[in-house]
């Protein structure tokens, strides 16, 4: 069975909540919609205090080509335009909204009917695009690229293949494997609508073998779709990163930046994202709810909910039988990738795959200790690159030494640090030393 070729590591799952069906999200009170929330510029505000907004009305343009509109999840009343604490420990634009009732916007088709591209051959490549860029759709699997400019790549590149990233390699997240056993349908319908938007008549669904019923399911309902291939995968991580799937299910190597998937053939999507882009080409649904995973070894309940974004974090825990008394961290996101959130007042927003309640136990550190010179670090690293060299060149400042080792080519999987058997702070030395680097890149190209 495939796999990538360097590097990775085996976590334990600890999928608690894989058998559990998507739960509908009670509607939050006060809904806060952070206006960044993709890579790029900022959204734009364009409603203000006092404004009534219905679910699926937009409340902020994109800020730029790299960038996404944000749509309200709730009807009511604007609250206020401020500023609000959000995952990344920032303080950034929001808008508050008070909910009042449920009222949505005329056009959303909410009906379970399926449509496909046989239903609407009208669609272009441009019209699905359009659509798409419209609806505020960004890639779901965490990084929330809009996903309308990876459907436009650079002049000369020609792809070849759209691959679904349907593996879900973070250990305890089960949100994408739910989707896939819930609405396989859409999402199969999502996958044409992302080869047609970019004119390839060949797709990958790429899933690992710890999702069997789901490769199964899949498979069968693929059997409609001649051009659609559902790929079993090995499970390893960080499986989920662009270059390592690329290498395991087609085989092909991208290059360092600034080298795109797109430089060998392949245009990239989550499984979530595919859903998404059916809503909004298909059902006239911009992105404004997502499937997210809420799990821990102490939590009572854990779960997967479909979650209007601005959804306050601490409902769905509280959701879950509240916060356990062992506590140690809690984590937006996967244990590997995630990140410890300050309080569980940030809201649910379009990358938000999952919330992670680690008890102490699995939160506290290692006592840091001297590098051995074991090399476990080179052996798991996924790019190959050095990390005990580049953390050492980061912790003495050495930024130029840092951008001849590639330091950029680095993904943040942690597998370095999580095969550290001196506890060394690997993953968080490279994260500043890399994005010193790029500043100092960015600075010099400006120039």
């Amino acid at each position: 069975m495939k796999t990538f070729k360097i590097g990775g590591v085996h976590p334990a799952e600890n999928k608690l909540s894989a058998a559990q069906p998507i739960k509908v999200a009670e509607l939050p009170k006060i809904a806060v919609f952070p206006m960044g929330q993709h890579i790029g510029a900022p959204a734009k505000p364009i409603v203000q205090k006092g404004d009534k907004v219905k679910v699926g009305q937009k409340i902020a343009e994109a800020g730029g080509f790299v960038s996404a509109p944000i749509h309200s999840s709730v009807s009511g009343t604007v609250l206020k335009v401020d500023t609000i604490v959000e995952a990344s420990g920032y303080a950034k634009p929001a808008v508050y909204i008070t909910v009042e009732g449920d009222e949505w916007e005329e056009g959303i088709d909410r009906s379970d009917t399926l449509v496909t591209l046989n239903d609407r051959p009208e669609l272009t490549d441009k019209d699905i695009i359009s659509k798409i860029q419209n609806a505020g759709v960004v890639g779901m699997g965490g990084a929330c690229f809009p996903c309308h400019v990876k459907l436009m790549p650079p002049s000369g590149s020609k792809p070849e293949w759209v691959i679904i990233n349907a593996v879900e390699c973070e250990p305890y997240l089960t949100a994408d494997h739910r989707l896939m056993l819930e609405h396989a349908d859409e999402i199969l319908v999502g996958v044409t609508l992302l080869m047609k938007a970019v004119n390839v008549n060949k797709g990958f669904i790429a899933i690992e073998k710890n999702k069997p019923d789901a490769i199964a399911l899949l498979t069968e309902k693929a059997k409609a779709y001649p051009e659609i291939e559902v790929v079993p995968l090995n499970v390893k991580y960080p499986q989920g990163g662009e270059k390592q799937l690329i290498d395991a299910v087609v085989g092909r190597q991208v290059p360092a930046p600034p080298a795109l998937p797109v430089s060998v053939g392949a245009i990239i999507q989550n499984v979530g994202t595919a859903f998404a882009v059916y809503q909004a080409v298909m059902k006239n649904k911009p992105l404004f709810e997502r499937i997210i995973t809420v799990t821990g070894k102490s939590l009572a309940n854990p779960s997967n909910f479909l979650a209007r974004m601005g959804t306050p974090m601490a409902q769905l825990i509280d959701a879950c039988g509240g916060l356990p008394e062992d506590t140690g961290k809690v984590i937006g996101g996967g244990p590997m990738m995630g990140k410890a959130l300050l309080n569980t007042d940030v809201p649910v927003c379009k990358g938000s795959s999952g919330i992670l309640i680690m008890n102490e136990k699995e939160s506290l550190r290692g006592e840091v200790q001297n590098c051995i010179r074991c090399a476990k670090c080179v052996g798991a690293c996924p790019m190959g690159l050095e990390p005990y060299l580049l953390s050492a060149c980061a912790e003495q400042q050495m930024w130029d030494k840092l951008e001849k080792e590639d330091i950029t080519s680095c993904i943040e999987c942690g597998c370095c640090q999580f095969t550290c058997p001196s506890n060394r702070p690997l993953l968080d030395l490279v994260r500043m030393g890399k994005s010193t680097v790029m500043g100092i890149i960015k600075s010099r190209n400006a120039k």
